[in-house]
């Protein structure tokens, strides 16, 4: 049975154990294996542990939502480790296009008992992604929530609040997009990338049916005033969407996307976490460059 090194990040949405770490490790016992559980601190990046821990033969596991999943992604793929996920965040996507369980007992199993697979990356000026990036829109409603968040709003009522002061004033993004063979000029209220194909219709809209095709797919609405964004998403919940001509979508294995602040730092969001990065943007996809323990078939 290899090593197993859990990364934890206390503050996950879905944590609501009395001493996770050691609610943990019990688990991981039982399940027949020995597992060192490290608690996250603050303003330390899990790239680095996940790096160390991949080095040293272990198999690495996120314990926390998307974005602890994507930071210590980015230091399993350098290390070319392995990664193992229990999904403690408040939506888990990554966990979900897997079909990783969302009961912490059986997520143990898995890192336990499963199959390692390969998935694809995305990664834009060297930061990896697991899920999606974007920049417009939802960067610009984070910040605002931050911002609400330090005045003492609660998150949830911070990101409401922000999302209706955002959509009441922002007039979009400008941007080139150089991808798929073409060079294209938008005005959009957001860019949004993501890893492989998502789902913009139904039931299982933002769902991915896989995540090893290799292509990173580009989703925009320059048809669509900020304002309008709420009626767009009634149409994809009603499968209507994708019909209704407001997105364009652009498929391509490496990307290029200009501002007007070229050559400036953006907002960009990266699996729910929002940094600057400087434009242009470079995107690209690394095919099977990370390895996954996963359901047995």
């Amino acid at each position: 049975m290899p090593s197993v090194t859990v990364l934890l990040n206390p503050a996950a949405g879905g944590v609501h154990l009395r001493g996770p770490d050691g609610e943990i490790a019990k688990l991981f016992a039982a399940a027949g294996c020995r597992a060192e559980v490290h608690v996250l601190q603050r303003g330390h990046d899990p790239a680095d542990a996940a790096r160390a821990a991949s080095a040293a033969g272990s198999i690495v596991v996120a314990a926390g939502g998307d974005g602890t999943v994507s930071r210590v992604a980015a230091g399993v793929v350098e290390a070319d480790g392995t990664l193992g996920v229990l999904p403690l965040g408040t939506l888990n996507h990554f966990a979900k296009d897997l079909h990783i369980p969302l009961e912490l007992d059986a997520a143990v199993q898995v890192v336990a008992t499963g199959r390692i697979g390969r998935v694809d990356v995305g990664q834009v000026n060297h930061r990896v992604f697991v899920n999606n990036s974007s920049i417009g829109l939802y960067p610009s409603i984070v910040h605002v929530r931050d911002q609400l968040r330090r005045q003492g709003h609660l998150k949830w009522t911070a990101m409401a609040i922000a999302t209706a002061r955002v959509l009441r004033r922002y007039r979009g993004v400008r941007v080139r997009i150089d991808g798929g063979g073409r060079e294209r000029v938008w005005r959009t209220p957001f860019v949004f990338v993501g890893n492989n194909e998502y789902t913009v219709d139904g039931i299982n809209l933002g769902s991915r049916g896989s995540l090893d095709r290799g292509r990173l797919f580009v989703y925009l609405a320059p048809r669509v005033r900020t304002r309008e964004l709420p009626l767009l998403l009634l149409k994809a919940l009603a499968g209507r969407a994708g019909r209704s001509g407001d997105f364009e979508i652009v498929s391509s294995t490496e990307l290029r996307i200009d501002t007007r602040k070229r050559h400036r730092r953006v907002r960009v969001a990266l699996d729910g976490e929002v940094m600057k990065l400087a434009t242009p943007l470079l995107y690209r996809t690394r095919p099977a460059a990370l390895k996954v323990m996963l359901l047995r078939a």
